[in-house]
């Protein structure tokens, strides 16, 4: 299974906040499947693309792309929430003019 995986993790922030690595097409295909959000057409493709890569048809590379697009747009990839969390927290301080 080694040949699906990403040639580096994916690291993104699910349910409490808690990191999360996906390293492989398979565990983005499976965080997908349990995704609780409204799908939209980066959820969809994401799904689509994992699975032509698992079933060959695709690239890992290609979900790849399609798994951290999706990652981005949610909100959920770990460094940019974290860049988010400690602006709002800056600014809830007063420390951080916008």
């Amino acid at each position: 299974m080694t040949a699906h995986r990403f040639n580096q993790p994916v690291s993104v922030f699910l349910g409490l906040g808690f990191p999360r690595e996906v390293e492989s097409v398979l565990d983005a295909y499976h965080l997908l499947l349990e995704w609780n959000g409204v799908p939209d057409p980066d959820y969809h493709a994401a799904m689509d693309l994992c699975s032509k890569a698992l079933s060959g048809e695709g690239t890992v590379q290609e979900a790849q792309e399609a798994f951290e697009r999706f990652a981005a747009n949610r909100g959920i990839l770990s460094e940019e929430a974290l860049d988010r969390s400690a602006e709002k927290l800056a600014q809830d301080w007063g420390m951080l003019r916008t």
